[in-house]
Formats: structure tokens, C-alpha cells, sequence
């Protein structure tokens, strides 16, 4: 009995170093000695054991990760040339993006941050970076829709990767009325705190349904059923959702147009920012001259934005061009 609890207390002491050494911690020998209980001999041991073990498992835990002493900081740490571990400052910064997008509802977002305070870091630095989450998380206002979204949006993302038709029944955004359509899913995006399937309607062989998708917030959509008919795209005509991203900035969609306005604020880095299609053509004493190109209503939309601070040089014009 005395050996098994030897060889337990072993196991429980390597696991613990190789989670401190993964989370980034620096392992001084004698003080880890100290804590497990042991002499320096056995942590040296434990430490040529990790060394071995990274050694002939790279391929499965990540390329370059060696265990290296470190003469200037007195310990050893992971050297890792391919990283694929989190680090701290990683983890906090995921988290706080997470929490600020309010994208969902407090029973889903709050076990993720937790989940993710927990994923690779030691007990210390699990209490750092919760610390420094807690005013968010307890001040966390989830949004109104109230609507569970992990699981759907998974389903969504299967249908989307397996081509298969899909059946909802979507709530309209004013009143009670509810449709039901059915659909060829090719994307999922976000834009402010909502998550939002981009789908052709089948069956609808017009050029504007051909080139735009339609958008379907993901919370309204009240059923789902994924079928067993499948649709096909040539991958030549597939279509491409980092472009479509692009273009809708704020949702507002309308014909595509091309507009050139000049505009002499002080904001400039922030419109760059927020349009991506913005070029900047020209920079004189009275201002940028800038060329924007995406939907009507979003160009509408950001020129008003800009206010008085800018003047329209071209009239916003139609052009011809698609998302596939």
C-alpha cells in the first residue's frame, strides 16, 4: 500500500510541474523540492523525465518544446518555438474580448470564461486572471433576445460545411409574423453583439438573390432542421465571407456603390478602421480625398456619420460585383 501512494504522489508531483512549465512558470529546484517534500535529486529526475517526454512527443504536443535552464532567472522553463499552448496575457485578452461582445446570454458566455481561466494556467495564475475578470463577469449584461446559441450555431456550422438545405422558422423583427424558408447555408458572421447565418434562398434564381445572400439573425430563428438534400457550388463561384464581411459594415445592405467624398476631420484612422474598403486617394491642405466602396445604405449610413465634416466629390454610383 505504501508504494502505491510513493508512486502516486510522484505522478501527482511530474503532472504538477509539467502544468506549471506549460502555463509559462519558471521551476527553481530547490524550492519545488521544498514544496513536493523531496531532496533536489528527485526534482532534477522529474525534470529529465519531462525533457525525455518532450522529446518524443513532439509531433503530438507541439514542435520545439524543450526544457531549457534558464541561468539569468535561476530555473528552469518550456522553450517553445511553435507554441500552442495559451500564455496568461493570451487567455485574459481572449476573455475580455469575449465579455465586452455580449454576444451571449450569461448561462453560455460565463462556463466558457470559466472553462478558459482554467485551461492551461496554475492554480496562481487561475486566481490572477480571474481576478482581473471579475468586475466584467459580475457586471456581464447579456443580450435581450435570452436565446441559447452555442449548440445552433454549431448545427448551422455543420450544414454550412456538409452543403445540406436547411428549414427554419424565423421571427420577423417587427410584430409576431414567422416564416418559414428553406435554405442554402454558406456562412456565419458577427457584427455588434449578434450572430447572423448568411443563406441563399432555394429555389430563387434571381440575380440579386444570386449574388447577395440573404442575412438571417441566428436568435430569431425559432426552429431548425437540418435535411438530407444537399446543395452543390462550383468552387470556382463559392462564396467568399471574408469579402462579404467587407461590405457590411452595420448590417445596412442596399445595391453596391462606389462614392468619393472629401473630408477634412480629425478621424481618419478611426474611418479606416471601420471601413474596410476605404482608400485613401489623395491627402491636400483641404482634406483626404477618399474613395469608398460597399452598399448603398452603409455608404448612406457612414455619411452621415461624418456629418459636416466632409463633402461628396462623385455622386454614389451602381457597380457590378458579387460575393462568389
Amino acid at each position: 500500500m505504501g508504494e502505491i501512494n510513493i508512486k502516486k504522489s510522484k505522478y501527482d508531483r511530474i503532472l504538477s510541474i509539467y502544468t506549471e512549465l506549460s502555463a509559462g512558470e519558471l521551476i527553481n529546484k530547490s524550492e519545488t523540492a521544498i514544496r513536493f517534500g523531496v531532496n533536489e535529486r528527485t526534482i532534477q529526475r522529474d525534470i529529465d523525465d519531462l525533457r525525455a517526454f518532450f522529446g518524443d512527443n513532439t509531433f503530438n504536443i507541439g514542435s520545439g518544446r524543450i526544457v531549457i535552464y534558464d541561468r539569468t532567472a535561476g530555473g528552469y522553463r518550456l522553450n517553445e518555438n511553435n507554441d500552442t499552448m495559451l500564455t496568461n496575457g493570451e487567455i485574459l485578452v481572449i476573455c475580455k474580448i469575449l465579455l465586452e461582445s455580449r454576444s451571449l446570454i450569461s448561462d453560455e458566455m460565463l462556463p466558457i470564461i470559466n472553462k478558459l481561466t482554467a485551461y492551461g494556467l496554475t492554480e496562481r495564475n487561475i486566481k490572477r486572471v480571474r481576478e482581473l475578470l471579475k468586475a466584467s463577469k459580475f457586471n456581464y449584461h447579456e443580450p435581450d433576445h435570452k436565446t441559447r446559441l452555442v449548440d445552433g450555431i454549431w448545427e448551422l456550422g455543420r450544414a454550412i460545411r456538409e452543403r445540406r438545405l436547411i428549414e427554419i422558422c424565423y421571427q420577423r423583427l417587427r410584430g409576431e409574423l414567422q416564416v418559414t424558408r428553406r435554405l442554402k447555408p454558406v456562412g456565419i458572421i458577427t457584427f455588434g453583439i449578434y450572430f447572423y447565418l448568411t443563406a441563399y434562398i432555394d429555389g430563387c434564381e434571381s440575380d440579386a438573390e444570386e449574388h447577395f445572400p440573404t442575412i438571417y439573425r441566428i436568435d430569431r430563428i425559432k426552429s431548425l432542421k437540418i435535411t438530407d438534400d444537399r446543395f452543390f457550388i462550383p468552387y470556382e463561384s463559392q462564396f467568399d465571407e471574408a469579402a462579404f464581411r467587407e461590405y457590411m459594415r452595420n448590417m445596412h445592405i442596399g445595391d453596391r456603390c462606389d462614392v468619393r467624398i472629401l473630408y477634412w476631420g480629425d478621424k481618419i484612422e478611426y474611418l479606416l478602421d471601420s471601413i474596410p474598403t476605404l482608400v485613401i486617394e489623395e491627402e491636400t491642405d483641404k482634406g483626404y480625398t477618399l474613395y469608398i466602396d460597399g452598399f448603398r445604405n452603409g455608404i448612406e449610413y457612414w455619411l452621415r456619420r461624418i456629418g459636416d465634416m466632409g463633402s461628396i466629390l462623385t455622386e454614389i454610383q451602381p457597380i457590378q460585383r458579387n460575393f462568389l
